[in-house]
């Protein structure tokens, strides 16, 4: 359960990060000419945009835990990239088809996702590797 809760908290910390990267930065300019179709700043929930992550977090790690029997770095790192891929399809080109947002938002939202993804993966394979006969 503490590898499970240090994993939890790693990939939230990792995805804010990369979150900042990828809509603060990357995206900033794509945000501010599409600014029509976002909430105002100030009608934005902070607690949301941190609670969501969180729980997105705990949700991917706790699918690994519980269900990837064979855990090491190489089965974390796949099953990273395959949520990833589900969840940018999802997430970049499944907002494509109902938003009027450039291709090129859609596209970075899903490799960003695709790529965030792996990253939690990474980490997953490296808190939840299983212990060794000294670590016991």
């Amino acid at each position: 359960m503490k590898k499970l809760l240090l994993s939890i908290l790693a990939v939230f910390v990792a995805w804010q990060i990369l979150d900042y990267i990828i809509h603060g930065v990357i995206l900033m300019g794509a945000y501010e000419e599409t600014q029509n179709l976002w909430r105002p700043m100030e009608e934005m929930s902070m607690p949301m945009m941190m609670f969501v992550p969180l729980l997105v977090s705990a949700v991917f790690c706790y699918l690994y835990y519980a269900f990837v029997s064979n855990k090491n770095l190489n089965t974390a790192i796949k099953f990273g990239l395959i949520y990833g891929l589900g969840a940018g399809i999802s997430f970049g080109y499944g907002s494509y088809t109902v938003m009027p947002i450039p291709y090129s938002m859609a596209f970075i939202w899903f490799l960003g996702t695709v790529v965030e993804a792996t990253v939690a993966g990474l980490i997953v394979g490296l808190i939840m590797k299983p212990e060794t006969a000294s670590e016991q």
